[in-house]
């Protein structure tokens, strides 16, 4: 990432000083720090309140940024919750391209600046929930998935769409050595999964780009599902016929399944998700079904077992 500029340092000082209760402060220091990323090719729809509580049914109190980019599981990067940070300085995120490849009207390769070009970016403020039963709340920067589906334009066997993330083990020291997983990480979703509305290709959170340690340039963000299913580093989609196996499908298929939706009352093999603990904060809070989303999505998986939906 680049530098904080000067001038955007010096409000966000003046911000501080004269206290989060100015909201004139707060509009031009939004204000100031939306031109920087417009500059950086990151101009974005902002989510107001309104949308945010009709979107998640409740006013979300946002996860310090602090938090969200310093504790999260990237084992390309190490098994500790802070190494991501401390290491992700070797990914170097520029110039980057997608290959777009499978069932589609003609593979092609995109760089992600004119990705960017082609989309509509926006901001959407999602639960995240770990399977390992912790979550955040987080304001996320990307556009619809559907927006890229729509460019690649698959054919009629396209039944999913299958993500790798990029394979170096020079930028990513964990997949030269580290066993457990076999890298590069692979996620998928069902093609319908893809399509709604509320997934997306993050490229920014807190207002910013991406830092490298939450998955730069170009992450996936399912808010239903649980946080693995959101693959960082996106260097190459598929298109395909048949359900892929997802990597930690591959490791574990007796505890972690293609879907994982959330479910408060289907359990992990090795503990219960009926309650998480919300990083930042003392105690539990209850889980919900599709993490607070059945609304939107459970007509997806009507009929189906829901512990086969794990």
């Amino acid at each position: 990432m680049a530098i904080t500029p000067e001038a955007l340092f010096y409000a966000r000082r003046r911000f501080l000083k004269l206290g989060a209760g100015s909201l004139v402060s707060a509009l031009m220091a939004d204000n100031l720090l939306a031109a920087v990323l417009k500059e950086q090719g990151l101009e974005f729809k902002e989510m107001n309140a309104q949308d945010a509580y009709a979107l998640n049914g409740e006013n979300l109190e946002l996860t310090r940024e602090e938090i969200a980019t310093s504790y999260n599981n990237f084992y390309e990067f190490g098994f500790s919750k802070s190494d991501p940070k401390k290491k992700a300085h070797t990914l170097k995120t520029s110039p980057w391209e997608i290959s777009i490849e499978g069932e589609i009207e003609k593979p092609f390769k995109i760089s992600y600046q004119e990705l960017l070009s082609k989309v509509h970016l926006v901001e959407r403020v999602y639960r995240f929930r770990c399977v390992e039963a912790w979550s955040m709340v987080i304001p996320w920067i990307g556009f619809e998935l559907r927006e890229l589906i729509e460019l690649a334009k698959p054919n009629a066997n396209a039944k999913y769409i299958h993500f790798t993330t990029l394979y170096d083990p020079k930028q990513f020291p964990m997949q030269g050595i580290m066993q457990l997983l076999d890298f590069p990480y692979k996620e998928g979703l069902r093609m319908d999964e893809a399509m709604h509305p509320l997934t997306l290709l993050a490229v920014g959170m807190y207002k910013k780009p991406l830092p490298p340690q939450n998955g730069a340039p170009l992450r996936l963000v399912v808010p239903w599902k649980y946080g693995f299913k959101s693959i960082k580093t996106i260097h190459k989609i598929e298109f395909l016929k048949e359900q892929p196996i997802s990597t930690w499908e591959a490791e574990n298929p007796k505890e972690y399944g293609f879907y994982a939706n959330v479910d408060p009352e289907v359990s992990h093999p090795r503990w219960s998700q009926k309650t998480e603990r919300v990083i930042g904060k003392r105690g539990q809070i209850p889980t919900l079904y599709l993490n607070g989303y059945a609304k939107e999505v459970e007509h997806f998986y009507k009929g189906l077992d829901r512990k086969k939906l794990y």
